[in-house]
């Protein structure tokens, strides 16, 4: 995590060095500090505070040219639209506001860990509406199983797919199977998709095959 405020990286740590249930850690925090850890092939995910730099895009096209593998998470204050997918155009996979909840912050870890991208509803939906034919609108027909359900439910509240297959039971394959077949179901290509799906969606009526 590239930060300055003491509380915040503290703030940060206690949240991800325990999963959802408490059990096991979430994600291996390892500070930029240690000589060549952004060459270190198991860094995938950085986390940039954008009050600790008047350069942020310049940062962001750094890591881009640098390390392209990286996936960049930015934290800021702003919630404007504009500012927010000028930050995701400029190579960030993901962006959270300072008063995002846990929840919301392991959700966007989980979602750009898988190759995706994470912002606010609004900036998603419009940067879905721009890159798919369907939209993720227009699926009020659709049925699910008790089952794809229950998997929705969990999608919604941040956990992730160890977490949801901990909580239901099932092996986290499994539970990557009943995403993919809600992705089709729904016509949207990513998780991204799937969640704002869910979230709009009556899950409580959802009509079950």
């Amino acid at each position: 995590m590239v930060a300055t405020d003491p509380l915040r990286i503290a703030g940060m740590q206690s949240i991800l060095e325990s999963g959802p249930t408490g059990v096991g850690p979430f994600a291996e925090i390892v500070p930029l500090s240690i000589p060549g850890i952004l060459n270190d092939g198991g860094l995938r995910i950085v986390m940039v505070d954008a009050s600790c730099t008047e350069h942020l895009f310049e940062l962001l096209e750094t890591f881009r040219r640098v390390r392209p593998l990286i996936r960049l998470i930015v934290i800021g204050d702003s919630m404007e639209q504009e500012y927010i997918q000028r930050v995701i155009g400029a190579g960030a996979k993901g962006y959270l506001t300072h008063t995002a909840r846990e929840g919301e912050i392991r959700m966007a870890l989980d979602i750009v860990n898988d190759g995706s991208v994470w912002a606010p509803r609004k900036v998603l939906a419009r940067l879905l509406d721009s890159t798919s034919d369907n939209g993720i609108r227009g699926s009020d027909q659709v049925k699910f199983t008790a089952r794809e359900v229950e998997v929705l439910r969990y999608l919604v509240t941040g956990l992730g797919n160890r977490e949801i297959g901990e909580a239901l039971g099932i092996d986290e394959k499994t539970v990557k199977a009943h995403i993919s077949r809600l992705m089709r179901k729904v016509r949207v290509t990513n998780r991204i998709g799937l969640t704002l799906h869910a979230l709009d969606y009556d899950l409580g009526e959802a009509v079950v095959e």
